[in-house]
C-alpha cells in the first residue's frame, strides 16, 4: 500500500505564500487520483483539491483562483501551491489518493500544520 508523506506547512503572514509537498512511496499518478484535504480545528475534514492522472484539477470554492495543485510523476510528488493566503486558510493539511476503482479517499499522509497569521 502507498504511503504518503506531507512536508512544507509553517506560519505565514496573510497574503503570503507556501508550497506543500507531498512524496508517495510507490508511482501511483499514472493511475490514481490525488488530493489535498484540510481540517481546522472544531471543524471537519474539508475537500481543498484533486488532480487526475490525466491532469484534470478540482477545486474547493473557497480557494479557487488562490491554490494550484500539480504532480511530478518522474519524482513521485503532489504539490500544492497556495497564494494569496487568509488566516481561514489556517488548518492541518493531508495529503490523499484514490484508485480508479474506490469511490472515496482513503489513503492519507499524517498532515502538516498551516498557520495563516500576522
Amino acid at each position: 500500500q502507498v504511503q504518503l508523506v506531507e512536508s512544507g506547512g509553517g506560519l505565514v503572514q496573510p497574503g503570503g505564500s507556501l508550497r506543500l509537498a507531498c512524496a508517495a512511496s510507490i508511482n501511483i499518478f499514472s493511475i490514481n487520483t490525488m488530493g489535498w484535504y484540510r481540517q481546522s480545528p472544531g471543524k471537519e475534514r474539508e475537500f481543498v483539491a484533486q488532480i487526475t492522472s490525466g491532469g484534470v484539477t478540482v477545486y474547493a470554492d473557497s480557494v479557487k483562483g488562490r491554490f494550484t495543485i500539480s504532480t511530478d510523476n518522474a519524482k513521485k510528488m503532489v504539490y500544492l501551491q497556495m497564494n494569496s493566503l487568509k488566516p481561514e486558510d489556517t488548518a492541518v493539511y493531508y495529503c490523499t489518493t484514490r484508485a480508479p476503482f474506490e469511490s472515496a479517499f482513503n489513503t492519507w499522509g499524517q498532515g502538516t500544520l498551516v498557520t495563516v497569521s500576522s
